[in-house]
């Protein structure tokens, strides 16, 4: 089996090849000294008490272990506000691919780790002097997310 840091590699540069220039800080990635589910309770606590609501937890384990990966626990949570994503996508349909918002988290060990893109990175794509203030108010919230996660003990 392989090991998931070989997964996470992958998925790191996965990720950075979608960006034209990519950038490490393009990514952020935290890491919580909560077990999976201690982390993932905090995670969707911390995602409700910024205001979003929760869209849905995507199981990805058993997809990689079939594949052969060897992991613990990952689930992708897809959250946001209804409202605004569906004012966003119809005012702007090229964002759909990017909505909702979402965090990879994963047991590593005792450990469990949070991964996701900066909001403001869509930026990049889309100058829209309009789009600017609502991605940074994203990744302002994102930020104050994962701080939660990265204190809960």
């Amino acid at each position: 089996m392989k090991p998931l840091r070989y997964l996470a590699a992958w998925l790191a540069a996965s990720l950075l090849a979608l960006a034209p220039a990519a950038q490490a800080d393009q990514m952020l990635l935290i890491r919580s000294g909560q077990d999976f589910e201690g982390a993932m309770l905090t995670l969707q606590n911390a995602i409700t008490a910024q205001g979003y609501t929760l869209a849905r937890v995507q199981r990805v384990d058993i997809g990689l272990e079939g594949r052969g990966y060897k992991t613990d626990k990952y689930r992708v949570v897809f959250y946001g506000k209804a409202a605004e994503m569906a004012a966003l996508a119809d005012k702007h349909p090229q964002l759909m691919p990017f909505l909702p918002l979402n965090i990879a988290i994963f047991a590593e060990g005792d450990q469990t780790l949070l991964s996701t893109n900066r909001p403001s990175v869509l930026g990049e794509f889309f100058p829209n002097s309009e789009l600017k203030p609502v991605f940074e108010r994203w990744e302002k919230d994102l930020l104050e997310i994962l701080e939660k996660v990265r204190q809960a003990q």
